[in-house]
């Protein structure tokens, strides 16, 4: 088997880690996050021109191929400099959601805007008490004309707060967690940077309680009152759309995790070699040599198994044994985060953990990934039970 990466793979991975690198050092992440908005608009109209927000789209759609492999690529990259634009709600979920589902008229209007960077999205589908479970859906949405009239609430919506359009998964029929009877609406979300209250421009009733998360990105809670939504699809029968796209961005966050971590393990390295205790650097201390090694491990196993399922999702396997792959990723990158991210810390010491060293925020980006879209020990009973 081939597993090395073509001309263009290398040049997407090498114009990605060059940005990072030479565009996106700490400190300027520090300001972006501090920022109204909380990404920077420059950065974005970059990826726009860079071709970066084509590739989760196939050729079809116009997009780049839509291969996992390129997504992987990228995503590893972002989470070298814990790049915080909204690349992942806005071209991985809601885009996705919107390519699955979307008819040939929506595709043309709002896909070309995307890839060209006017138009950004989120995907609200989890909500309280959920627990990871994408069928568990309580908003609800009642046929008027041709869309539907939505009520209900909806959390951790990334990105809320500037996107122009949302994806709401809401349901139509059946009970709070029957599979079928699952549809997905896009809502007008008004673009407004402090994303407050209900932007300008936002459908009415839409409410968003916005935050920044832990890893300094920004959020909403969504409240829906009696808000006119244009149905995504045929009803009812989204839900095996939307578990493609939660497990497509499950391996684009098990990526972004392993570009963090081996971000970690080299820093941890150089300060073991300039830190000194009793008369000698850190990096002389076999058992911190051996903890470092076993970072280094960690880090080499999330990659094999990450590339394993993307590659796994470009291939022709069925759904079931694509999900797997997944899992089987999330649960094995969730298992170095806790490795790689808790010894850094340890070995860096007090100073690990505070604001003005970026150990303690890629630990923060870690932290969060290892949550998102399902933690270890979910995605351990999921393969299980494959």
């Amino acid at each position: 088997m081939d597993f090395s990466y073509t001309e263009e793979q290398q040049m997407l991975q090498d114009a990605c880690r060059k940005f990072v690198l030479k565009s996106y050092d700490f400190d300027t992440r520090k300001e972006i996050i501090a920022s109204e908005a909380g990404f920077s608009a420059e950065n974005w109209k970059l990826f726009a021109e860079l071709g970066w927000l084509t590739v989760p789209f196939r050729e079809e759609d116009g997009g780049f191929g839509g291969r996992a492999v390129d997504l992987m690529l990228l995503m590893e990259e972002f989470g070298r400099g814990m790049v915080i634009e909204p690349f992942l709600p806005t071209a991985v979920l809601g885009g996705g959601l919107l390519a699955e589902l979307g008819s040939k008229a929506q595709k043309d209007e709002l896909l070309p805007r995307l890839m060209e960077g006017g138009l950004q999205l989120a995907l609200a589908h989890a909500e309280a008490g959920g627990r990871y479970n994408l069928a568990h859906v309580t908003v609800t949405a009642k046929e008027k004309g041709d869309g539907a009239v939505l009520n209900g609430s909806k959390v951790t919506v990334l990105n809320a707060p500037a996107a122009d359009r949302i994806v709401v998964v809401a349901r139509e029929s059946g009970g709070e967690t029957d599979p079928k009877g699952i549809s997905a609406f896009l809502v007008d979300g008004g673009g407004s940077p402090d994303g407050a209250g209900s932007p300008d421009g936002a459908a009415a009733g839409l409410t968003l309680h916005p935050y920044t998360t832990v890893d300094g990105r920004k959020a909403a809670q969504v409240e829906l009152k009696d808000v006119e939504a244009e149905r995504l699809g045929s009803a009812g029968e989204a839900l095996p759309a939307l578990e493609a796209v939660i497990d497509r961005a499950t391996l684009a966050v098990g990526a972004q995790a392993v570009g963090a971590m081996e971000t970690l393990l080299r820093k941890t390295v150089e300060y073991s070699k300039t830190r000194k205790q009793f008369g000698t650097t850190l990096s002389n201390f076999q058992a911190l040599q051996h903890r470092m090694v076993d970072m280094f491990i960690e880090c080499e196993l999330a990659r094999s198994i990450v590339i394993m399922a993307a590659m796994k999702l470009d291939s022709d396997a069925d759904a079931s044994d694509k999900a797997k792959a997944v899992s089987a990723a999330k649960s094995r990158v969730g298992k170095a985060i806790d490795k790689v991210g808790q010894e850094a810390v340890q070995i860096h010491g007090g100073i690990g953990v505070t604001d003005e060293l970026d150990v303690g925020h890629l630990f923060k980006s870690v932290t969060v990934l290892d949550v998102l879209y399902g933690d270890s020990d979910y995605h351990s009973q999921r393969f299980a039970a494959a």
